[in-house]
């Protein structure tokens, strides 16, 4: 038989034309294995080791970087170092907000993964192409990230990959938390230039609390209306330094918003340093630990951005007094 073009192909096969066709010809989509994964909306079936995927989550740019995985498309700017290579790699496809859906359709992906930032765009990127959103969120922070690893990992056919992916942050948790085991309270905080704002044990970094046994330093307060907690979790509750200091925390694990988006405000320590915070226990004992705030804020749910925040805890919680 003379040689097709696809196209040729697709049309002959259309109009009967093209004769019988070659094992390899009849290969349809239902034909391919396909592979439950759970996301953020339910159970889905998806084809088996899609070639080209846009990513618009970067908690799942740092976990399929993580196993090795080819990324056609990305966020603009991605604001974690060390997704740089992933970065370079890609074509840009707008932003976490505002997709880009022009070149997004351009570039005809296999699948698309959402979350997060970007999983209000769900519905309309559905219309381009296969469509998840793999958010992270609330108090099953670590299962839930773990069972992103392993859908990414059964997906890509990165099985092995992920399991030993997985094996090394439980191992790290575990040093974790015993390193914090019987150190006392801790406080989370938030800085974008001089405000500041506490996470609790319910917020989007309480699973540091969860998943470490970490006691959490708080002031007793009225409970607060639903809506309220739920602002609380995702923004952080605003507080004052005389907040910190009546909490008195023995550990001050601080994330400062400004250096993970890449503004030159205030940087945490300046803002933290003033008689209020210097007079806590946290302050007084050289127990103030500055995340790497592009990995918890930017990347949080990542497999590589969680790994090294535990590596940060552990060896802050080590160096304290």
């Amino acid at each position: 038989m003379a040689k097709w073009t696809r196209l040729q192909l697709a049309a002959a096969l259309m109009l009967g034309l093209a004769g019988p066709a070659t094992a390899d010809q009849t290969t349809t989509e239902t034909d391919r294995a396909t592979v439950p994964v759970m996301t953020a909306l339910g159970l889905r079936e998806l084809p088996a080791q899609p070639q080209k995927i846009v990513v618009l989550d970067i908690a799942a740019v740092d976990t399929l970087a993580a196993l090795e995985v080819p990324i056609a498309g990305l966020p603009s700017r991605l604001y974690v170092d060390y997704l740089d290579k992933q970065q370079a790699e890609a074509a840009p496809m707008g932003t976490l907000f505002e997709p880009d859906f022009e070149a997004i359709a351009g570039l005809a992906p296999d699948l698309i993964v959402a979350g997060g930032r970007s999983s209000r765009q769900v519905e309309a990127l559905s219309e381009i192409a296969p469509t998840i959103d793999m958010t992270i969120w609330g108090a099953s922070h670590v299962d839930l990230a773990l069972s992103r690893l392993r859908s990414y990992g059964a997906l890509m056919g990165r099985s092995a990959a992920a399991t030993a992916l997985e094996t090394a942050f439980l191992a790290k948790l575990e040093a974790t938390r015993a390193a914090v085991d019987g150190r006392g309270r801790a406080l989370i905080v938030m800085t974008n230039g001089p405000k500041v704002t506490t996470y609790g044990a319910q917020s989007r970094f309480g699973w540091l609390h969860g998943a470490l046994n970490l006691p959490e330093a708080v002031i007793e307060q009225p409970e607060a209306p639903s809506a309220d907690a739920a602002e609380a979790a995702t923004h952080g509750e605003a507080i004052s330094f005389e907040y910190i200091a009546q909490a008195n925390p023995d550990w001050l694990i601080v994330i400062d918003r400004a250096s993970a988006i890449g503004q030159d405000n205030q940087a945490a320590a300046a803002t933290l340093d003033n008689a209020l915070v210097t007079g806590t226990e946290a302050w007084k004992k050289g127990q103030v630990i500055y995340l790497d705030s592009a990995a918890i804020y930017i990347a949080g749910g990542g497999i590589q951005a969680m790994t090294a925040t535990l590596e940060q805890i552990r060896a802050g919680f080590a160096a304290g007094g």
